[in-house]
């Protein structure tokens, strides 16, 4: 079994891959100031829980946004598996070419969800994350990663009207069933929900011109089920995407075969 482990700002999953196959998979909070012996008391936990031996996994790979937690991740694999994590990153091997001005600067979550669309095919591709930031990458027809956009995510959005805005309540993020709201909470929850999928359509839309072709419109992350709800070009949702790009990743930098 491989392992393989995606550290974002707010969300830490894990995935267990037997061959091909994602057996099992885990959404937790992340935190940045949880040391390797609770981070290892945790996986155990759930590795329990899912009548997994521990000893069955016999490679790890990572991807991470988050570098005060890299230390503590890669000796809590150690211990509990007893393997060296592959962390994507400088020097390891993914098969995107990168064509942007500082390579160096481009997010390994975003790098795994490129790995992970060319796994369902040849590109053009739009993904967009929605993660704490929304990301939108731009992936060429020949599988070369051309740059992307960064918007606030949808829960910063939420929480800056909340802590800036004296009388706005903080409010569940849910689509209303209309655009135009009858009470404060419904007036809000429109603007995350339809406002928030306008932006998308208008810079995918954006996006495409610019790349010049129509490429598939990838969605991952928490809030892509709602928001493709209420923007018509999302194609896919693919909520395993990154998970599927580290699985890639592992296999090109091992002898296991793809």
């Amino acid at each position: 079994m491989v392992l393989v482990i995606d550290v974002g700002n707010s969300h830490t999953v894990l995935g267990l891959y037997e061959g091909e196959s994602l057996v099992h998979h885990w959404r937790i909070v992340t935190d940045g100031h949880r040391t390797a012996d609770e981070l290892h008391v945790l996986w155990a936990a759930l590795l329990h829980q899912a009548l997994i031996d521990p000893e069955r996994i016999r490679g790890c790979c990572v991807s991470s946004v988050v570098p005060p937690l890299n230390g503590a991740v890669e000796q809590a694999v150690r211990q509990a598996f007893g393997v060296e994590p592959l962390f994507v990153g400088p020097g390891v091997k993914t098969g995107l070419v990168i064509q942007v001005e500082n390579p160096k600067e481009v997010g390994a979550d975003r790098i795994v969800n490129a790995i992970g669309a060319l796994e369902h095919g040849s590109g053009p591709f739009i993904i967009i994350d929605f993660g704490t930031a929304t990301t939108f990458d731009a992936i060429s027809e020949k599988g070369e990663y051309r740059g992307g956009v960064i918007v606030p995510g949808i829960q910063i959005s939420a929480d800056a009207l909340f802590e800036r805005c004296a009388k706005l309540p903080r409010v569940e993020i849910s689509k209303p069933p209309n655009v135009i709201g009858r009470d404060t909470v419904s007036h809000i929850r429109s603007g995350l929900t339809y406002g928030y999928g306008d932006l998308v359509a208008g810079l995918v839309r954006r996006m495409a011109v610019e790349m010049k072709c129509n490429p598939t419109i990838l969605a991952t992350g928490g809030f892509a089920e709602l928001i493709a709800e209420v923007a018509d070009c999302i194609d896919q949702v693919d909520s395993f995407l990154s998970l599927r790009g580290l699985k890639a990743v592992y296999c090109k930098n091992t002898k296991e075969s793809a």
